[in-house]
């Protein structure tokens, strides 16, 4: 007995410290994101898809005030008791709201006041961090993974808000081209067959919607070996792409005409006529060989029913990537202007993890089996499970070492202002 207690209190003490030494580096990275904003830069909700800087920072504040410091931590007492009216995001369980849209109302507190709340809570949570019983570390485990979700979210936010500034402001200076070759010819890779298992296999941590694993069907087919291209895309619209109605589903034809849409979301064309791109960056020269990206369900299906091909399946993207390191590729490291490089030259499928999430066919459902955790953290991924696509494997934005094979990211058909791209796969 006296070795088996010893054995949990080792692996305890290294919880402990695993727990700790994440949650100091993802707290801190997001506040290196925010470090070269102005106030109001930080307040201001350029749509009611997005929210201002200040609100994730602070957002992302009371959920570990929420779910780990008042549930876990005798005698806590909120930074500020009306916080929670302005924080919360959509936790039914913890009360009332403010409206989504009304997020850039939040002038006041200020980026500073929002700064002092993270700081109270941050050092809370380290006093506090070697007493938590499993079910709050698991808690605070999952608050680090949430925030580093709202990190990209911050980031495309905040491009999307500066792109409505004629001054096409930068927020850091252009890391510079990239020098590598112009991209090559797509390959197509052939795909596993018959039944293969899908979801999480249950080690480290997931999200509740990546479970349980289960077996799915895989029919013959081919996935390409990279994700198209900007050059790729300038061949669709300059083939009237966007003006051939056959390429369109109907929702997405009425979309198109509706929003005159004519080309994916911060393409800028020159007086003479070139295209650009604008990006945290500021707007550069569109870089034909590096992945298209901002485009919507919609375009990304028209793309490939243009191309003679199809959008892949769920099941069929994670096969092809199970067995690849997804701490590898085009992922956020540090706080700087992040874009998407062309594809490496490297056998077999390339681009699976980083430069763009990549637009799946399927819809964002429950697996089978699929039960949402008990109490208000349930309301995390479950209820959304509706008119939403699944989209894979990370993008430029996303912070390294926060996605997997099975990681399911999830967005409306019509929605384009992440840093979304498409891969083709095809029937065999």
């Amino acid at each position: 007995m006296a070795a088996t207690v010893k054995t949990i209190d080792t692996w305890a003490e290294s919880a402990t410290e695993s727990s700790a030494g994440r949650f100091s580096h993802v707290r801190a990275l997001s506040l290196a994101l925010a470090e070269n904003l102005s106030d109001a830069d930080a307040s201001v909700q350029s749509m009611p898809d997005a929210s201002p800087v200040k609100w994730h920072l602070a957002h992302t504040t009371w959920f570990f005030e929420t779910f780990v410091l008042a549930e876990f931590v005798p005698g806590y007492r909120l930074f500020d008791a009306r916080f929670p009216f302005l924080y919360n995001s959509y936790y039914e369980a913890k009360g009332a709201r403010i409206g989504r849209a009304s997020r850039g109302l939040i002038t006041r507190p200020s980026l500073d006041e929002t700064r002092a709340y993270r700081l109270h809570v941050d050092d809370a949570v380290r006093s506090a961090i070697g007493l938590l019983p499993l079910e709050a570390l698991e808690l605070l485990t999952l608050g680090c993974h949430h925030e580093e979700q709202h990190q990209e979210l911050l980031l495309t936010d905040l491009l999307n808000l500066f792109a409505q500034n004629p001054l096409a402001p930068a927020v850091w200076p252009s890391r510079g081209p990239r020098p590598l070759d112009v991209s090559r010819p797509v390959r197509w890779i052939e795909g596993r067959e018959g039944p293969v298992n899908v979801g999480h296999a249950g080690r480290g941590f997931a999200f509740d919607c990546e479970c349980p694993r289960h077996k799915t069907w895989l029919t013959p087919h081919a996935i390409a070996d990279r994700v198209v291209t900007n050059g790729e895309w300038q061949a669709f619209i300059e083939d009237g792409g966007y003006v051939t109605v056959g390429n369109w589903l109907a929702d997405g034809w009425a979309w198109v005409r509706q929003n005159a849409i004519d080309a994916p979301l911060y393409w800028r064309r020159d007086e003479g006529g070139s295209w650009g791109q604008f990006g945290l960056d500021g707007v550069t020269a569109l870089d034909e060989s590096a992945p298209v990206q901002h485009i919507s369900f919609y375009e990304a299906d028209a793309f490939a029913r243009w191309a003679g091909a199809r959008l892949p399946t769920e099941a069929e993207w994670e096969s092809a990537a199970e067995n690849l390191n997804d701490t590898e590729g085009n992922l956020l490291d540090r706080a700087e202007a992040v874009r998407a490089w062309p594809a490496s030259h490297a056998d077999g499928v390339a681009q699976m993890f980083g430069d763009v999430w990549e637009w799946t066919a399927s819809a964002y459902l429950a697996y089978p089996g699929f039960r949402a955790a008990p109490g208000a953290v349930g309301e995390y991924n479950g209820k959304f499970m509706s008119g939403q696509f699944v989209l894979k494997g990370g993008s430029c934005a996303t912070p390294r070492g926060h996605v997997r094979a099975s990681y399911r990211n999830f967005f409306y058909p019509h929605q384009r202002w992440q840093f979304t791209g498409v891969r083709l796969a095809r029937d065999i």
